[in-house]
């Protein structure tokens, strides 16, 4: 319609209208008039475009071939120049995003590829907006989204996270030995100052067998002699009240 002079421009876009070859202004949303046959319009979408940046085999900085797949977010923000500055916006866009996925993920370690994936997405994404920019066309946002990793190196990883556990209970385990053993050496300090502690210990002991099981218990000698060793103490700490009418003699 815009050869008869009519043309409608949605809200999402914009009309660059050229006459007679030559740029002539910007038209907003809604129906709009132009000179028949003089003036032709083009339309640009300004809403943000979802490109997949398909899946490419990268050699990372310390030698290993690992697979990137990325998706970028971009929006035209200038009509005229996402026109006039180039053929084909979206083409170049994904021409560029993959040479520069490549090539910010070739020059870092596998380590820092997997850790600091934000790190590299940001990266990514300055160069693009740098790139697009006098396209009149702004990145939002890139994001890695898929990362394959050789067999050889998923079983490598794997066996050095399970190494990684084990390191982590075997100082987890020992860390408890350490501070039992301390608890241990404080309990023997108080038992080497106060004998009776043990004895009420064993009892203590033998009270909690016999209340979990039905079970017959052993008094040692041994430890007929404890008791008669915490006899002789609380015969020495509590003193004997006798009746002198009592007493013997």
């Amino acid at each position: 319609m815009s050869n008869l002079g009519m043309a409608i421009v949605r809200q999402f876009e914009r009309g660059v209208v050229f006459r007679l070859g030559k740029l002539h202004n910007v038209r907003e949303p809604g129906w709009r008039f132009m000179i028949p046959l003089a003036d032709k319009m083009r339309k640009v979408s300004l809403r943000t475009v979802t490109m997949p940046i398909q899946s490419q085999q990268v050699i990372t900085k310390d030698n290993v071939s690992i697979g990137v797949a990325a998706v970028a977010y971009f929006r035209r923000v200038d009509p005229v120049k996402s026109i006039v500055e180039i053929e084909n916006v979206e083409a170049a866009i994904s021409q560029i995003a993959q040479t520069t996925v490549r090539n910010v993920v070739g020059r870092s370690p596998l380590d820092h590829v997997l850790a600091e994936t934000e790190t590299l997405n940001e990266a990514i994404k300055e160069i693009l907006d740098t790139t697009t920019e006098r396209w009149g066309v702004l990145v939002e946002l890139v994001e890695l989204k898929d990362i394959e990793l050789p067999q050889s190196m998923q079983r490598a990883m794997a066996r050095e996270a399970e190494a990684e556990r084990e390191k982590r209970g075997k100082i987890i385990a020992a860390e408890g030995e350490a501070l039992s053993a301390g608890k241990l050496a404080e309990a023997a300090d108080v038992i080497a100052h106060h004998p009776i502690a043990l004895q009420l210990r064993n009892l203590q002991v033998l009270g909690e067998i016999a209340i979990e099981r039905n079970s017959t218990i052993v008094f040692p000698a041994q430890f007929m002699d404890s008791v008669r060793t915490m006899n002789s103490f609380l015969d020495r700490e509590i003193p004997a009240a006798r009746d002198p009418l009592g007493q013997l003699g």
